[in-house]
Order: structure tokens, then C-alpha cells, then sequence
């Protein structure tokens, strides 16, 4: 469940681990309608962004009171709760209290202790929003591959639009209480259903224009700058319709040598070039709009620009750009 803050993904959550009572519809799981059933007999486990661990327990013992409140015995409790800490690489840590744990060793218990009883389902709410970078990317990594090596389900919520793509098989997108689009990441990244889900997934550059012609799954947009460009119609039905462009900044293309005869072309000066490492960031003036960025992977034959120098633009043959129907203020 991806969106922005206030969008309603954490309180969909809480509806699935019935912490909310759902105002209309039914929630089923398996099939089974859970309505009415209370959380801790849904059998569904639960990660929290803050972790919820029990400080006055043992790793051990916090792995093992899901297991006492389902009044599991002993000897089972034991192998599940070993079992469950060599799932996350934690199996030395048993003795340990919480706060003598990193963030990201909480983290891992965390998710062994919504793990230990089986669950049906695993709900985690902004579970690494805590961590650093490079302790969030392994974990987002960790978390993919225990889900897929358990064959569980895993609904989670996070306004990381990285993080979503990079774990999900699905992801459902979140505005104003509504899911805007419910698709794979690829789709959604790929073919947005409206200018919301275009915006919100991937950085894109927005320019306004007018359709004046439509030809299949393909249409030529005039600019208010009187510039013309080929564009995907999204929810755009005739000539004449005012519309918004998503262009992608890795989709855009400034090698002279890759222009192709007959497709048209921005114009643009550059105003600002920030090397990233891996990437090149370019900040243009095009079509009146002094924020159009482009990105260029960083290779020997790529060209650095710099400011003040003019340049022509077209987009990449897989995808010009993504129209909609906004709202204009």
C-alpha cells in the first residue's frame, strides 16, 4: 500500500488486523469473512515501525509470547522460537534483551516474532522507516526473501515509492481514501491510470499543452509554448482536450547522433548540471518550464552539458510521454 501521508493506507491496515472497525464492505481472508473476529484470533502477525518489543523480555521470550498466548507447549515453543531467529540470521541472540540490539537486530526480531506462529497474513506498517539507507535496502531484500521462501502473504505500507517497487509483486496506490490504481510495479511505473499515479510513482517533468491529433494509442500534443510533441493519450478522448504531459527524465534522449528523422523536438537551454555518481542530473529550460530535469547514466561517451548550452530534445522510443486530464488552477 503505497500513497502519501493521510491517504488512508494505515488506516486500511488497521481494518485488516481489526484494530478498526471497517465502516462498510467485508474483509475476507481465505475467503472467510473476518469482520467481526477480533485481532488476536485472525491469525494474522503484525510488524510495527516503532518494533513493539517487550524490553523486559528476552529475545527469546518475546518470540515465545505469541506462542504462550495460543497456549502452545513448551517443547514446540522452543523449536519454533529457534527456528524463527535462524529464519532472520538471529539464532545467537536469544538471550539478549532489546535494548542491547542495533535497530536493524530489532527489526529482525520484530519480524521473526510476527513470523513464529505461521500467520496466514503478515501486516507491516513502515517497518524500516528508522533505519539508514543502506540498513533499509538490505532489509527491504531480507523481508522479500523470507515472504518468498514462506510462501506468505505480506500487506505492506509505506510512502517510499522505491521501497514499493522494489519489494511488491503488487502494489495498490493510495489518494484521498481511494486506490487510484492497483497493478504491478512495472504497470504502474509503465502505464499510470491518471495523472496522480503518474506523478507519484517516479519523478516525472509536467508540461500543458492542447491534443490536436489522435491517431490509435498514439496522439501529437501542441505546447502553450507552440511546440509539438508526440505523446501516449491516457483518459484523453478528442481534439481539443487540454491535457498534461509526463515526460520521464530518464526517457528523454540529447545524443545528436540518436535523433531520429521525422519525430519532433523540444528545444532546451541547460541551467544547471549535478554530477550523482552513478547518474548525471540536468536542470533545462524547456517549453517555459525552468525545471525540466533529464537524468543520463554516467558513461565515457556521455556527454557532461553545461549551463548555457542549447540542446535538442526527444523522447526515447518505448515512451514519449503520458497524457491526462488535469485540473488546471
Amino acid at each position: 500500500m503505497l500513497g502519501p501521508s493521510g491517504s488512508g493506507k494505515t488506516t486500511c491496515l488497521m481494518m485488516l488486523a481489526g484494530f478498526e472497525t471497517a465502516t462498510s464492505g467485508e474483509i475476507r481472508l481465505k475467503g472467510r469473512n473476518i469482520n467481526t473476529v477480533p485481532p488476536h484470533k485472525r491469525g494474522i502477525g503484525m510488524v510495527f515501525q516503532n518494533y513493539a518489543l517487550f524490553p523486559h523480555m528476552s529475545v527469546a521470550e518475546n518470540l515465545a509470547f505469541p506462542l504462550e498466548v495460543r497456549k502452545i507447549d513448551k517443547s514446540t515453543r522452543e523449536l519454533k522460537v529457534k527456528r524463527a531467529l535462524e529464519m532472520v540470521q538471529m539464532g545467537d541472540f536469544g538471550s539478549r534483551r532489546p535494548a542491547q540490539l542495533s535497530g536493524g537486530q530489532q527489526q529482525r526480531i520484530a519480524l521473526a516474532r510476527a513470523l513464529v506462529f505461521e500467520p496466514e497474513l503478515v501486516l507491516m506498517d513502515e517497518p524500516l522507516g528508522a533505519l539508514d539507507k543502506q540498513l533499509r535496502e538490505q532489509m527491504q531484500f531480507e523481508i522479500t526473501r523470507i515472504a518468498h521462501e514462506l510462501g506468505i502473504t505480506v500487506v505492506y505500507v509505506t510512502h517510499d515509492q522505491t521501497e514499493a517497487l522494489t519489494m511488491s509483486d503488487r502494489v495498490a496506490v493510495f489518494n484521498d481514501g481511494r486506490i487510484q490504481q492497483l497493478a504491478t510495479p512495472s504497470d504502474l511505473y509503465e502505464n499510470p491510470s491518471n495523472s496522480f499515479v503518474a506523478q507519484f510513482i517516479g519523478e516525472n517533468n509536467r508540461l500543458m499543452g492542447t491534443v490536436t491529433r489522435i491517431d490509435g494509442d498514439t496522439c501529437i500534443v501542441r505546447l502553450d509554448s507552440g511546440d509539438e510533441i508526440d505523446a501516449k493519450p491516457v483518459n484523453v478522448s478528442k481534439v481539443g482536450d487540454r491535457t498534461q504531459i509526463s515526460i520521464r527524465p530518464e526517457r528523454v534522449e540529447t545524443n545528436k547522433a540518436r535523433l531520429r528523422a521525422g519525430v519532433h523536438t523540444l528545444k532546451a537551454e541547460v541551467l544547471e548540471f549535478i554530477y550523482m555518481g552513478d547518474i548525471f542530473r540536468t536542470r533545462l529550460r524547456v517549453a517555459g518550464n525552468n525545471d525540466f530535469i533529464i537524468k543520463t547514466r554516467n558513461a565515457p561517451d556521455q556527454i557532461r552539458h553545461q549551463p548555457g548550452s542549447k540542446l535538442k530534445l526527444v523522447g526515447c522510443q518505448k515512451t514519449v510521454a503520458r497524457l491526462d486530464a488535469p485540473q488546471e488552477k
